[in-house]
């Protein structure tokens, strides 16, 4: 019992000891006049249900029964329904009847709760709290006092690998109690305004939900427009990219005789468009025509990633370096040193080729050693180099859904190299980077 004494603390008096505490710490807020606080225990006979078992050794006859995940918010979702031997003494003490307040126990939904309004009984595993009323007509004010707790994060868990609701928690919630006539008013109110809430909810959610990903589809519809030749006009007095072709083809040739590329780095492919505004792709003296995401400028050329960016190993060496992880190249954690590895110079552009951000690119802030989850990316230097890393940038989701292998995923090699680029004049490439990262300061 819970009373106030002239200097208005609240003290609890346990009529089983006789023994008077206060309670003021307790106490949350003021409630009106006419209200009494209350422990739900004082006015609910609690029970719980029986253990779930596999085995019917007690004997019993077969019951259907509730569990934790028929048990929602307002509502039970009976399609699943178990079945578990119940003793006649079982049925009398585990099972609710019309009118009782359901609550979970434990679990990720801990204190979801529901009235059992059914015309019939039914029996209950021990994870299902049975509250009935001591008093008519008081199950729905608490049912949204129980709701109101676990919204605000006031119902406290005990537990720590599975959060819950036990059985003193719950009988010793204090509740404030309003007269009868009054908890009618309350629920009918709140049957008025919540469907009201609810949509606002939901509409608040899209809204929310808008807000963190606009940034996001801006970004990649921005780069879309780039990789099209949408995003600046084309001038002719820039030329083509038809001369930087050959340059990157030297380069490579020249890379491959100095052993800081593979030979199959020379396996180009010729992607041109014919008579009919298809196009082709020519390899080894055999043309097969092709589907490409976007239609390009006709000063543009187009190659495959492979043709102008490639993934290398990158320097062995010994000595004391920091080790270049994906944690501390974004800034999560501190510098590590390791005694030898895979040497890169600050500027030069890293790929995550394992785990599930595969695809991403870093570039590197300062001499390291790459960590194991990365490869050093090759990007031809008769490109310029902001225009290819934004190239990939737009691909990212594709590259990090596509990945392969079951237990660590990879980035999938053969998608990434078989990219199509439409390669447009190198002072077209200047502007077209120039002008993603205007955009991009206006999205911040």
């Amino acid at each position: 019992m819970v009373f106030t004494n002239s200097l208005s603390s609240y003290y609890e008096k346990f009529l089983a000891t006789g023994e008077v505490k206060c309670i003021d710490e307790e106490i949350p807020f003021e409630i009106p006049k006419g209200w009494e606080w209350t422990r739900i225990g004082n006015i609910f006979n609690h029970t719980s249900g029986k253990q779930q078992s596999s085995s019917n050794k007690n004997g019993g006859t077969p019951q259907k029964f509730i569990t934790t995940s028929n048990l929602y918010w307002g509502y039970f979702v009976l399609d699943n329904v178990k079945i578990m031997n119940f003793t006649e003494e079982e049925i009398n003490n585990c099972s609710a009847t019309k009118g009782d307040l359901l609550v979970c126990e434990g679990g990720a939904g801990y204190g979801r709760s529901a009235i059992w309004n059914y015309d019939y009984d039914i029996c209950l595993q021990n994870h299902v709290h049975r509250l009935r009323p001591c008093i008519n007509g008081i199950c729905e004010y608490v049912y949204h006092f129980i709701y109101l707790l676990k919204e605000s994060n006031n119902l406290s868990s005990v537990g720590t690998a599975m959060p819950g609701l036990s059985t003193n928690r719950l009988k010793g919630l204090l509740l404030p109690f309003p007269p009868l006539p009054e908890q009618n008013k309350i629920v009918t109110k709140l049957g008025e305004l919540l469907p009201q809430v609810e949509k606002y909810s939901k509409v608040q959610n899209c809204l929310d939900e808008l807000n963190v990903t606009i940034n996001d589809k801006l970004k990649k519809s921005i780069l879309q427009e780039a990789i099209q030749g949408k995003l600046v006009p084309q001038i002719a007095e820039e030329g083509t990219a038809q001369e930087l072709l050959e340059q990157i083809k030297l380069e490579k040739q020249k890379l491959v005789k100095d052993g800081k590329l593979k030979k199959s780095a020379l396996t180009d492919s010729i992607i041109f468009k014919g008579d009919d505004n298809k196009y082709y792709e020519r390899i080894n003296a055999q043309t097969v025509e092709i589907e490409l995401p976007f239609e390009y400028p006709n000063n543009w050329s187009v190659l495959r990633l492979k043709d102008i960016c490639q993934l290398i190993d990158g320097e062995k060496r010994n000595g004391k370096g920091i080790c270049l992880d994906a944690k501390y190249l974004r800034g999560k954690s501190s510098a590590t040193i390791v005694e030898k590895g895979k040497f890169v110079y600050a500027g030069d552009n890293i790929i995550l080729v394992d785990g599930e951000n595969s695809g991403e690119v870093f570039t590197v802030p300062q001499d390291g050693y790459m960590g194991s989850t990365f490869k050093q990316l090759w990007l031809s230097s008769t490109m310029w180099k902001p225009y290819i890393l934004a190239f990939i940038l737009f691909y990212k989701e594709d590259l990090r859904n596509s990945k392969r292998g079951a237990a660590i995923p990879h980035l999938n090699k053969e998608l990434f190299y078989n990219l199509p680029i439409g390669i447009p004049p190198y002072q077209e490439q200047q502007r077209i980077a120039k002008r993603i990262n205007e955009l991009s300061q206006l999205l911040k």
